[in-house]
């Protein structure tokens, strides 16, 4: 199965990683919505969009200022950490959002960057708590091999975007709504 994590960012944020993509982020949007919007007739992200369809690019284009910080988490999804306090969820693909922004006041900018999980084997839910296996040991676990686990909690934005069950083996795949 695949997790994301929804990671928000905007101008309450406030540890130093946050403060450094919001800031870069804002910026970028900014002389973006100048190319977007020459005439200058409109403040916001939702307006510009509306009155030109290829400024949707501006999420990937204001991206490029978050790359340089998402390299320094080494792919480690941030703030999604185990019972002992590690982060502990590895992810490869991630997306970027804007969420809204004002070309003349920064309060209003808000992203979310989704970061998507390596491939992980579920093994149970305890309450609140999530107990997986990094990678596919389904194998392993039809065996009766041990396996190395992590338990994590769960949270409003940490969902379920692939699962995948086996069934007298064949595998059975569905897309599940976050």
């Amino acid at each position: 199965m695949t997790l994301c994590y929804q990671k928000l960012i905007d101008a309450s944020s406030t540890g130093n990683w946050d403060r450094l993509v919001f800031e870069d982020t804002y910026k970028e949007y900014f002389m973006q919505a100048q190319q977007f919007d020459q005439q200058k007739r409109h403040s916001t992200f939702q307006e510009i969009v509306k009155n030109n369809p290829k400024a949707e690019a501006m999420h990937y284009l204001v991206s490029t200022a978050a790359i340089g910080y998402i390299r320094q988490l080494d792919e480690k999804i941030p703030e999604v950490t185990n019972s002992l306090g590690k982060l502990c969820l590895s992810f490869t693909k991630f997306k970027f959002e804007i969420i809204q922004s004002h070309i003349r006041d920064i309060a209003l900018h808000k992203i979310a960057i989704h970061f998507y999980s390596e491939p992980v084997t579920w093994i149970d839910a305890i309450g609140n708590q999530f107990i997986f296996s990094p990678g596919d040991q389904l194998e392993l676990i039809s065996k009766g091999k041990k396996i190395e686990t992590q338990t994590i909690s769960f949270s409003s934005q940490l969902s379920i975007v692939f699962y995948q069950e086996r069934v007298n083996d064949v595998a059975l795949s569905k897309e599940l709504i976050s």
